[in-house]
């Protein structure tokens, strides 16, 4: 059954029908209940995938330019699946959360909820790829949708933020063409298909300039410091569920890449560049944890939060064990579920008092406490608390780096104490203290927003005591990467249901 064009068409036929629906609250409804039927779907295809199976599975291949050797293929391995089941997850999440968010735009309330169908199925896409040509396409057709909801129904800057990210998102792109023609020639393989290209390219100063073309395009929509000076701008003059699927999603098609193309496509330009690679890693843990400190806008503090995270996926992906991949690409789904509810529940906050400014609140617990209450969980799974799911992930990738690279893991933990810093004054100056005047009259959550949060931290606290499901899935593929860069695994491997 091809599951995963499936799944693409059901969103992009659903995103035509809500395109062509006159009444807004109609458009709505179609939308929510498309984006459900497509996490249905995602989850049956997901209980139908073999970890101890193939590596990619429900795979699919069709010619598509055959003069140049291009091919609609796509599959998923363990990495992939997980990350396809985000999307499917948030996607309806953010749907009810958005509610309201383009009332207030320029376009139409049919046009945003039909582009977050199409950027549903661009996001299944881009982690579905098995040619890199296709891959390619993905990576910059995502720009697409997620530029007009920025620029169309974001804040006050709307413009400026959504032609920054689209700018230094089609500069990476350009050097990523011209990485992939490259690859394409000089592999003389006569095709894009991604195992075919494995091991294709031998030389070592051929990967290394193929390497930096694949690695700056993906540090750039991760974004890895210094290329991070447009995420921001665009999450916080998204709309909250926008930035939700920005930051939770489309960012980590930056990681993956890495993961996936540039560790198995060039591992000796890989193994090269690991100490740089780390370097910017580790200062972007720091600085994004600094940074958010001194924040006074609350979508911005979240933004710079997210920044010092991707600097502990990166770190995990070229620390190259067992036990750092694993712990990166579970980072990965846990991050964009934590993220995930802070950006949505800060969202909620300021819609409510109509402010950015965390200095513009205080005392919310005591007139919305189940607001205040969720804010509270989604902030401390921000910075990684036992029991909660990115703590896992977090700890995988400590001890996986500690096994290689011992002074990158120890500068690396200074940014779990710099989190409870960021996080927990944040919580203290806008739900505790005296309560502001002017969010006495604040309601709290309403059943709607109950519906959008309540499963997120469900998910938070589920998976921060039994990831094992996930690291089930992710482990095979994994230790297959591990195998394709040569890279000898560690005695010490994750343990499953760790």
């Amino acid at each position: 059954m091809p599951w995963l064009s499936i799944l693409m068409g059901v969103s992009v036929l659903g995103a035509l029908g809500v395109a062509f629906v006159k009444n807004d609250k109609l458009a709505k409804q179609a939308t929510l209940a498309v984006s459900l039927v497509v996490m249905v779907l995602t989850i049956v295809m997901t209980v139908q995938f073999s970890p101890n199976g193939d590596r990619f599975q429900f795979a699919e291949t069709y010619d598509w330019i055959p003069a140049f050797g291009v091919h609609y293929a796509v599959a998923v391995d363990g990495v992939a699946l997980v990350l396809i089941l985000l999307s499917a997850i948030l996607v309806p999440i953010v749907v009810l959360a958005s509610w309201h968010d383009a009332e207030a735009g320029k376009r139409s309330v049919r046009t945003y909820f039909a582009l977050l169908l199409v950027l549903e199925a661009m996001m299944i896409g881009v982690f579905a790829a098995t040619d890199v040509f296709l891959f390619y396409v993905f990576f910059e057709a995502m720009l697409i949708p997620m530029y007009f909801m920025i620029g169309s129904y974001g804040g006050a800057q709307r413009s400026y933020a959504a032609v920054k990210f689209l700018l230094y998102s089609l500069f990476g792109g350009l050097l990523m063409l011209v990485a992939v023609i490259a690859l394409y020639v000089v592999a003389d393989k006569g095709t894009f298909l991604f195992p075919q290209l494995i091991g294709a390219i031998t030389d070592p100063t051929t990967q290394k300039w193929l390497f930096l073309g694949f690695f700056i395009a993906f540090a750039i929509k991760a974004p890895l410091w210094p290329f991070h000076t447009w995420l921001p701008d665009a999450a916080a003059q998204a709309p909250a569920g926008a930035a939700v699927l920005l930051v939770g999603v489309l960012d980590k098609v930056g990681t993956y890449g890495m993961l996936r193309f540039c560790l198995e496509l060039f591992p000796e330009a890989s193994a090269w560049a690991t100490p740089v690679v780390m370097t910017l890693a580790v200062i972007g843990i720091v600085y994004g944890a600094v940074v958010a400190i001194g924040q006074t806008d609350i979508k911005r503090l979240i933004a710079y939060t997210s920044i010092s995270h991707f600097g502990f996926i990166a770190m995990g992906v070229f620390a190259m064990t067992q036990n750092s991949m694993t712990g990166s690409a579970l980072y990965m789904v846990n991050h964009g579920f934590s993220t995930g509810a802070l950006f949505l529940i800060a969202g909620f906050l300021i819609y409510r008092r109509g402010s950015h400014f965390i200095a513009d609140y205080g005392g919310v617990q005591k007139v919305a406490p189940i607001l205040a209450g969720t804010f509270l969980v989604a902030g401390l799974s921000g910075l990684s608390l036992p029991g909660l799911s990115p703590f896992v992930s977090e700890f995988l990738v400590l001890v996986g780096t500690f096994e290689k690279h011992a002074v990158f893991a120890v500068i690396a933990a200074t940014g779990v104490v710099l989190a409870a810093i960021y996080i927990l004054w944040m919580y203290q100056r806008t739900m505790n203290g005296p309560t502001a005047e002017s969010v006495q009259t604040m309601p709290d959550l309403n059943s709607r927003e109950r519906w959008v949060v309540g499963p997120l931290v469900a998910l938070i606290i589920v998976l921060g005591f039994f990831p094992k499901p996930l690291l089930d899935v992710i482990n095979p593929s994994v230790k297959e990467t591990v195998t394709n860069v040569s890279v000898t695994t560690p005695a010490a491997v994750a343990k499953e249901g760790q």
